[in-house]
């Protein structure tokens, strides 16, 4: 389980700092992807088989699915965990989820988000002002 908001900093060669406590998670290898709201989503090879499976199961006659599929499938790229605990993040996803140099990974259960610093600040701030619509919104689904 991945739970937690940390920064961190992108280097030079487009390395990031896994946080520690999620290295020994991902010590198989990892996949990172394009995810939703232009951040990044980070998932251990597990977690992926199962979300690669539901996406090729979705119907291919429906656009909405071809592109959500498109977005996940095609940006994917697996990453291994080197000796300092950083994983290379390609720069055409880097590219895609504006990540410069100041970066936030949040553990969210089964995946990590990373985000620019920038974005990241920005939708926490719009997501924390809209809480109690979002609560209500949820409430109706049993949560």
């Amino acid at each position: 389980m991945f739970i937690g908001e940390f920064q961190h900093n992108i280097d030079d060669k487009g390395r990031l700092a896994v946080p520690s406590k999620f290295r020994s998670k991902l010590s198989e290898g990892a996949v990172v992807t394009r995810g939703l709201d232009n951040c990044l989503f980070l998932y251990t090879k597990e977690e992926w088989q199962k979300m690669a499976e539901k996406l090729s199961n979705l119907p291919v006659s429906q656009s909405g699915a071809r592109a959500f599929s498109r977005l996940m499938l095609a940006g994917a790229m697996e990453v291994d965990i080197d000796k300092q605990g950083r994983v290379i993040l390609p720069a055409y996803l880097r590219e895609y989820a504006g990540i410069k140099k100041e970066v936030v990974v949040a553990g969210l259960y089964s995946r990590i988000e990373i985000w620019s610093g920038e974005k990241w600040s920005n939708y926490k701030k719009e997501t924390e002002k809209d809480s109690n619509e979002i609560a209500e919104q949820l409430g109706n689904l049993g949560i």
